[in-house]
């Protein structure tokens, strides 16, 4: 009987709206993480040719990055009606939206990595007689891995943040619940609504860092390493400052 009456109190934490709308959670919930993968996905697709063109042509670096950043200062309600007029109201209208956005983190950390590659590494490679396609998967993509990886963790996190502000055209996955629970000061489903969010952000935070883990084996092989020979520099230091120290003979 509490629990029904947690509705009728208009309760933060009430089980009973849970129990009630978890259909509708689940719908937004899917909505909300379709959105972000298609966005983030459609975003690193543009990125990586975009990144590739500042970083071979260099006179373009300045254009593509200043372009990309422009982007990203735009106000989220400015650029979604800059863009209304070609997408109507839609599902595009947002991910075109979310896409957009995440170009300024991507081009910038993808470039990044491929930069931080080693000259060495590439001089070796066309000695191996690696052409410069076989030059940027086998050797310059992998190393720039663990900065390309970074920049997909950040803009997804971004965007599962981002993706709120769709509700405003119907499409905001759980910032839909959230804007009508405002709205209609429903505080059980703003709550429950903003806490998933946060919940998502944080598991594809943990999920993307699992998939970098796992595919930069290399970057745990070498902070390991370097932790071992600060520990036998620190017990070198240990021991000797507590090695005896003899007295100079007098001559």
């Amino acid at each position: 009987m509490s629990e029904q009456n947690c509705l009728v109190a208009n309760d933060w934490v009430c089980g009973e709206y849970l129990r009630t709308r978890s259909q509708e959670l689940v719908d937004a919930t899917v909505q909300h993480i379709g959105i972000t993968v298609v966005s983030v996905l459609i975003g690193v697709l543009i990125a990586f040719p975009l990144a590739l063109l500042a970083r071979h042509k260099r006179a373009l670096a300045g254009p593509v990055l200043g372009l990309t950043t422009v982007f990203y200062s735009v106000p989220s309600l400015a650029m979604f009606s800059l863009l209304l007029p070609l997408f109507g109201l839609s599902v595009s209208l947002v991910v075109t939206g979310l896409v957009l956005y995440s170009l300024t983190i991507l081009v910038r950390n993808i470039l990044a990595g491929l930069q931080a590659v080693p000259e060495e590494a590439r001089e070796a490679a066309r000695c191996m007689g690696y052409g410069p396609l076989r030059l940027l998967w086998e050797v310059e993509l992998p190393l720039a891995l663990p900065a390309l990886l970074a920049g997909v963790r950040i803009a997804t996190v971004s965007t599962v943040a981002l993706t709120t502000v769709g509700a405003i055209v119907d499409y905001g996955g759980l910032g839909t619940l959230i804007l009508d629970g405002l709205d209609s000061d429903f505080k059980a489903q703003v709550l429950t609504a903003s806490v998933l969010c946060v919940v998502l952000a944080i598991l594809a935070d943990l999920l993307l860092l699992g998939v970098q883990r796992w595919l930069t084996p290399w970057t745990r092989v070498a902070a390991a390493g370097r932790s071992a020979r600060g520990t036998r520099i620190r017990k070198g230091d240990a021991a000797s400052a507590s090695a005896p120290v003899e007295p100079e003979k007098v001559a």
